[in-house]
């Protein structure tokens, strides 16, 4: 599996119609966004998805452990990471760089199989779409991005006191039900 860069997918901040069923219009989304199933779900759909068939469908949280733990998760998220945080700096992003998670794959085929609903997630839906995909070309098809992730995309009004924050859409910021009490039975991570 090939990663790009995951820090340096531009922000999104595309608006994403809610009043189609799941997965059956392709919103508006810019190409980092975008996956090869073209399955796509707002994190409101998601949840009434999962609240349907709790034991049918999975949500893949695929941000850090760090992510998952400090700003929060859905409270029934499993935590997968597609990469994990380096201390190496990126001095062209001007951030830390991703160390891509090698068992990726096969920690997801642990709790799920190529035909089961899997519902995947990152921050804002850039590294989502990347699992997706890295997903799809292993044989899972029936999988969803959340297009607006755990945090959402960046509000972009100057005039607003949130201005460059993710506070636009996305599961917190819709009232869903998320915490941050870490769920060590939901997380699965690589071992010492």
């Amino acid at each position: 599996m090939i990663l790009i860069s995951l820090l340096s997918i531009p922000s999104a901040h595309a608006q994403i119609p809610t009043k189609a069923p799941p997965g059956k219009v392709k919103p508006e989304l810019p190409k980092e966004k975008e996956t090869i199933l073209g399955l796509y779900v707002t994190s409101r759909e998601a949840f009434e998805m999962w609240k349907s068939n709790p034991e049918q469908i999975k949500i893949l949280d695929v941000r850090t452990p760090e992510e998952y733990i400090f700003i929060g998760h859905a409270e029934m998220a499993w935590n997968i990471p597609l990469a994990f945080q380096s201390y190496d700096w990126d001095t062209e992003i001007k951030h830390f760089k991703f160390r891509p998670n090698p068992d990726f794959l096969i920690n997801v085929q642990a709790i799920a199989g190529l035909k089961d609903t899997l519902l995947v997630m990152c921050r804002s839906g850039g590294r989502s779409a990347m699992a997706v995909n890295a997903l799809a070309k292993a044989g899972f098809s029936n999988v969803y991005q959340i297009t607006d992730g755990m945090e959402g995309d960046l509000v972009e009004d100057p005039e607003s006191l949130f201005f460059g924050q993710h506070m636009k859409n996305g599961w917190k910021n819709s009232g869903l039900p998320w915490t941050y009490k870490p769920i060590p039975e939901h997380m699965i991570l690589p071992k010492k």
